[in-house]
């Protein structure tokens, strides 16, 4: 497998646990175990997840980045991270918090996002 593919793929995964660990606790109300959990907890559990994010982040970056051999300059695996993860953060949302909608105005930041793709990978 290419060192690019590799690298979104480990972005992917790890935006996955990142998105978890950031907004997941929002969802423990409905968890029996974690219904009262407290501040401490809720931090412990989600730097748990995060550590998951972290150990997935770090190779990301080291096998893309053109520093170490990798297909992409700073720029480039920067906006693929972010694109990525608010990828995953509207699936994420569509699917555990229905009560948030996608609306036109987050379809018009999409295109100015794959407009920022565009001039990030131009030459």
């Amino acid at each position: 497998m290419s060192r690019g593919i590799t690298t979104i793929l480990l972005l992917m995964a790890s935006n996955t646990f990142m998105t978890i660990a950031w907004y997941g606790h929002l969802r423990f109300k409905d968890i029996a175990i974690l219904k009262n959990a407290g501040l401490l907890t809720t931090i412990l559990i989600s730097w748990g997840i995060a550590l998951l994010e972290y150990a997935l982040m770090v190779p990301a970056n080291k096998i893309g980045s053109a520093t170490d051999g990798g297909p992409f300059n700073m720029w480039q695996l920067k906006l693929i991270q972010e694109v990525i993860s608010i990828s995953i953060f509207v699936i994420f949302t569509l699917l555990f918090f229905k009560t948030e909608t996608l609306k036109w105005n987050h379809f018009i930041g999409f295109i100015f996002l794959l407009g920022a793709i565009y001039f990030f990978f131009k030459k």
